[in-house]
């Protein structure tokens, strides 16, 4: 994350413990977080995950929610 403004002009907290949350949530389970997420939203399957390849599905919640083929939410593990 590059705060790319004048350090003046303030920063959002909120918005820096959202991205560590996230990072630490992609790193521990492959998933990825869609833009505004919050802790404990829906996150999202990646694309390159299909249904042969299983290994980021055993860690994650069953109920699946399919938007189209490559866009897929799942409930946000625990991390």
């Amino acid at each position: 994350m590059i705060f790319i403004y004048p350090s003046s002009a303030g920063r959002n907290f909120d918005e820096i413990i959202r991205t560590i949350d996230s990072l630490q949530l992609t790193d521990k389970y492959g998933v990825f977080t869609p833009a505004n997420w919050k802790n404990g939203e829906k996150v999202i399957i990646p694309p390159a995950e299909n249904d042969e390849n299983n290994n980021i599905k055993r860690k994650l919640p069953e109920n699946e929610e399919t938007i189209l083929p490559y866009l897929r939410f799942t409930p946000q593990p625990d991390f």
